[in-house]
């Protein structure tokens, strides 16, 4: 039988799985597809409308920016509200430890046992954790919490700016080099591409099918583009 140091399981664990990508995979996805979906349907509207290229631009870059700052502010606010709720539960949970240490014991011990450890060896691992760090065994096993997914607002944030900017980059840059003929079209075309391969990028990265996540974003940015193209062609024959 092969001999594992405790290393050396940290580290099996850690590539085998992919539950520790989820906080900043999250933002990073969202980012990207809010910044290519939102500013390339703007684009798209624009473009259809008949506006010139100095201002489809200026809508691009204008979007651009907006979008990246509210996704960054916007995520560091809801991920902020979720480590305020942390902190308050860990602090609730330190007091209950501190006045009434057997009834959390207990409480662990039960928990154990509904899992279908036996009583006497879910009260020995309770009180085996809870003598190592009580705090820690209470937040995992009783509130859920773990560090892998504990809230980090400013990461969170960054990621969601960063990735917006990175998607939303994309289709400015080509308005900015594409002459007026059939932009529109390339600007889409280039982007939904681009979506589908993020889309994959994503579910791979997250363990899931790849067609899946391509197929998935493709269908979104192409609804939202058919939109807003509809909506510049409207507004572009009213004027």
């Amino acid at each position: 039988m092969a001999h594992f140091t405790e290393e050396m399981l940290e580290k099996h664990l850690v590539e085998e799985h992919f539950s520790h990508r989820m906080g900043w995979l999250r933002a990073a996805v969202l980012g990207a597809n809010d910044g290519i979906i939102s500013v390339v349907s703007l684009l798209v509207g624009v473009i259809a409308s008949g506006a010139d290229k100095d201002s489809i631009l200026l809508v691009g870059v204008a979007a651009l920016v907006a979008g990246a700052l509210s996704m960054a502010a916007g995520e560091y606010v809801s991920v902020s509200s979720q480590s305020d709720t942390e902190k308050a539960d860990l602090e609730k949970e330190r007091i209950a430890l501190e006045e009434d240490w057997d009834t959390e014991l207990a409480e662990l011990a039960l928990i154990y046992r509904q899992r279908g450890v036996s009583e006497a060896t879910a009260h020995q691992v309770a009180l085996e954790l809870m003598e190592h760090d009580a705090l820690g065994a209470h937040a995992k096993d009783e509130l859920g919490l773990h560090e892998v997914h504990s809230a980090r607002p400013l990461q969170a944030a960054f990621a969601s700016a960063a990735s917006f900017v990175s998607g939303a980059a994309v289709p400015v840059l080509l308005v900015a080099l594409l002459p007026m003929e059939n932009m529109g079209y390339i600007v889409a075309g280039a982007s939904l591409l681009l979506l589908a391969f993020l889309g994959a990028l994503a579910a791979k990265t997250g363990g899931a099918n790849m067609l899946t996540g391509a197929v998935r974003m493709f269908i979104w940015g192409a609804i939202a583009m058919a939109v807003t193209t509809y909506v510049g062609l409207v507004f572009g024959a009213a004027g």
